[in-house]
């Protein structure tokens, strides 16, 4: 059992081994997913108001469930300093996930790893709406590699050197399959590329209008003001820090790390196979809109 004033985390159910199943080709951890909960989700039905923010592990996630938190709130910080991160949008695939709570509320707010093939089918006749967060590729190796040498779900990193070689070989999800994925699974789908850190204004009323939610400039800056890296960073409902070691290890590194781009490793000059150069993918991080 947690100690109090920890939790069990975002769907999980057992100890964690660091071992790995295959569902249809793709690695995922034990413990925290089952052939059975990702099965959930590709026969789950979707709702018309319902949310989905899709990214590629390390690719602004947590950042993108805390401005809509704060967008579906009118700018309100209640919410986001009340209620565990993994519980305003809870992940469709874990063992506990979003498809297996009763009486969420509306609208549900949900994200996923999940790459588009094995996504929910009803969504693409739905009209529920997705946010996709991309990444530039450089970002999400390192990114992810710090974050593997502190959750417990994943294996060993190894060396920098292994886990970059590994990340290009597509091990795990092909990264460059993930984008490509994203960018056809639906017809009308609009792909806004760029930094959106550094034109985040501009990004949010972007994701207000494709919502429907216009906000005006006193709850547009507090949603600016909340969602930004140091507020998350001290937020204890947004940091993770909640989990206990058996979970995330934060003793040895922070969930949060920089909260910025351009770190990535001077060796990594190549892309993942099939993908176009470094310089063709996306710029710092981009969004793409699914309805």
């Amino acid at each position: 059992r947690p100690r109090h004033g920890e939790s069990q985390g975002p769907g999980t159910c057992q100890k964690l081994s660091g071992e790995y199943f295959r569902y249809k080709g793709i690695p995922f951890p034990v413990g925290i997913y089952s052939p059975e909960s990702i099965r959930m989700v590709e026969n789950a039905d979707v709702q018309d108001d319902d949310i989905f923010i899709i990214t590629y592990p390390k690719s602004g996630t947590n950042w993108m469930i805390e401005i809509l938190s704060l967008i579906l709130k009118d700018g309100d910080p209640s919410w986001i300093r009340s209620v565990p991160i993994w519980k305003r949008a809870p992940w469709c695939e874990a063992i506990l996930g979003a498809f297996s709570l009763s009486d969420p509320p509306r609208p549900r707010l949900m994200s996923s790893h999940l790459p588009i093939q094995l996504f929910a089918k009803a969504f693409f006749t739905s009209k529920a709406k997705a946010i996709y967060m991309g990444r530039n590729p450089r970002d999400v190796v390192v990114s992810l590699y710090h974050y593997s040498k502190i959750a417990r779900q994943l294996k060993d990193p190894g060396t920098p050197d292994q886990f970059l070689q590994n990340f290009l070989k597509g091990e795990g999800e092909d990264w460059g399959r993930k984008i490509k994925g994203c960018r056809v699974a639906k017809p009308g789908m609009a792909w806004k590329t760029g930094a959106v850190g550094l034109d985040l204004r501009s990004s949010l009323q972007d994701i207000c209008q494709f919502l429907g939610r216009p906000l005006g400039k006193e709850a547009l800056d507090s949603v600016v003001a909340h969602s930004a890296f140091g507020a998350m960073k001290a937020n204890a409902m947004s940091n993770f820090t909640l989990l206990p070691p058996s979970l995330l290890d934060q003793r040895h590194g922070a969930f949060l790390r920089k909260g910025a781009g351009g770190s990535g490793v001077p060796r990594l000059t190549r892309p993942p196979p099939g993908c176009a150069p470094w310089g063709g993918q996306v710029t710092s991080l981009g969004l793409g809109f699914l309805s």
